[in-house]
């Protein structure tokens, strides 16, 4: 039982070019597989739908196409192999496929082993939103939102920066009380607060250098109050994960996290923006998904 899923609208609707190359691909290698491009994350939801449980499922696309079918992906009990074909791609690094031309990732997807991995859950304004790379809180999550809304011809890294760039333009910070297994950690100023399951987020940025999939963890990076020159000069050191010895910076493990905010603290989930709340927490659901990865 496989279905190979293809988000159309992927890398700023790049993806759409792959599906007859993948059709044409199956029909001579796996004709007994399933192929699937709806138009719309409604029909792609309903495609998941219908698929048995243990089904393996390759999503082609990238982290938002993932974090999308993510709650179904749960709820239905299917397996996820990937062929990463996105902006961000974290997810993709995580799992040991990022870089791989689709002609080395899909059969790999389609018949590699399966590991489990863990899952994050955010709850906030009585929404419970999974996420398999970060959830970030502030300065980030801001940026991941201008990344959304910026010139189609920019990708990957550079659309990152191009973001982070511009939003030091209007920087501001937001005054977090932040506590990891019912303790306080922190209460001050706060430029961000953001949780990675997977070492990196924003299009490979080394964020949480040690954070592992399946160590029953997330990963806590939080900075306290940083002005636009400070946070400029930082980001050298995030992208080559020198950060973590700067003073401002922390990082901590932890399976619950709470963050509360005296502001409206933006947020986003594996890059996808998701509005804004005064309280959240985050907690991580022990490999909670099979999915088909270089190692465990």
């Amino acid at each position: 039982m496989a279905l190979v899923l293809l988000n159309p609208h992927a890398q700023g609707g790049r993806a759409a070019r792959l599906a007859p190359h993948l059709e044409t691909w199956l029909a001579e290698h796996e004709p007994e597989v399933e192929f699937a491009a709806p138009p719309s994350l409604d029909e792609s939801i309903r495609v998941l739908q219908r698929q048995p449980h243990g089904t393996r499922v390759v999503a082609v696309g990238g982290d938002g196409t993932l974090n999308r079918w993510l709650p179904t992906l749960l709820q239905q009990q299917l397996e996820l192999g990937v062929v990463p074909f996105g902006s961000g791609n974290d997810t993709a690094r995580a799992i040991g496929v990022h870089g791989q031309d689709w002609r080395t990732a899909l059969p790999h997807a389609l018949s590699g082993p399966c590991f489990r991995m863990d899952v994050g859950m955010a709850l906030f304004e009585q929404q419970r939103a999974p996420f398999l790379s970060s959830f970030t809180a502030g300065f980030d999550s801001a940026v991941g939102k201008r990344a959304l809304d910026g010139p189609p011809w920019l990708r990957g890294l550079p659309r990152y920066l191009w973001a982070t760039l511009k939003e030091l333009a209007r920087i501001q910070t937001w005054h977090l009380t932040i506590s990891i297994q019912g303790e306080i950690c922190y209460a001050g100023p706060s430029l961000f607060a953001s949780s990675l399951n997977t070492p990196t987020f924003g299009s490979g940025m080394p964020a949480a250098p040690e954070a592992h999939i399946s160590d029953g963890q997330l990963a806590v990076l939080h900075a306290s109050e940083f002005n636009a020159p400070q946070a400029l000069w930082m980001l050298p050191r995030l992208l080559t994960g020198t950060h973590l010895s700067h003073h401002k910076i922390s990082l901590w493990s932890a399976q619950d996290i709470v963050i509360e905010s005296k502001q409206p603290l933006p947020l986003a989930s594996d890059g996808e923006y998701q509005g804004t709340t005064h309280r959240l927490q985050l907690q991580v659901l022990p490999q909670a998904l099979p999915v088909v990865m270089k190692s465990a």
